[in-house]
């Protein structure tokens, strides 16, 4: 597992307050055998009909196809706790997620699957989503180190937990990767105390 001080890529913005788990990946979709069949499904009843026809969501615009980072609003990823919600982003290609704040579990959830969630002010996030909106080519950086996005030759402030982004520098989020990198020393544990 490598390190993430940044992440940078094409911006989209999906608006709203509140966007919650189910509405990232509607329930119907947990029956699913690898997390890897989500990604078609990120937001499903928002970008589709019950026919299949297209409601022309941003994730669907043809120029924010390949977005990397999604921008949104307050309370993002609220509702219930289920991990299929980050797993539907990370799978669709989205490495990053700008919000005005998140729920608590899925901010959780993201940071051990390796998508950095900050937090910036919603006037920043205007100017970021109007700019996405007018040139949907420009890239963002989310920039972990130095707690700032920039974009468009313009840097805004961005906020995160500490624990999570000492954990993304030093490549520490995955909590699976930490145990299986610490197995020598739990074989040793191990022994010590009896357990062989």
């Amino acid at each position: 597992m490598s390190n993430i001080s940044k992440v940078s890529g094409k911006g989209v913005y999906v608006q709203g307050n509140d966007i919650d788990t189910d509405r990232i990946i509607p329930a119907r979709y947990l029956k699913c055998v690898t997390f890897d069949e989500l990604g078609p499904a990120l937001f499903y009843d928002e970008r589709f009909n019950a026919d299949g026809g297209s409601k022309q969501h941003p994730l669907d615009a043809e120029v924010h196809q390949g977005a990397e980072v999604l921008i949104s609003d307050d309370n993002f990823g609220c509702g219930s706790s289920r991990e299929h919600a980050p797993q539907a982003i990370q799978k669709f290609g989205l490495k990053a997620v700008i919000a005005g704040s998140f729920a608590e579990i899925f901010y959780g959830n993201c940071t051990t699957l390796g998508i950095p969630c900050v937090v910036m002010a919603t006037e920043d996030r205007a100017r970021i989503a109007a700019e996405v909106e007018a040139a949907p080519e420009t890239e963002l950086i989310v920039d972990l180190e130095s707690m700032q996005v920039v974009c468009a030759n313009s840097i805004y402030p961005i906020t995160m937990k500490e624990s999570a982004r000492k954990a993304f520098l030093s490549a520490t989020y995955d909590p699976l990767d930490n145990l299986l990198a610490a197995t020598e020393d739990i074989r040793q544990t191990a022994e010590k105390l009896g357990y062989t």
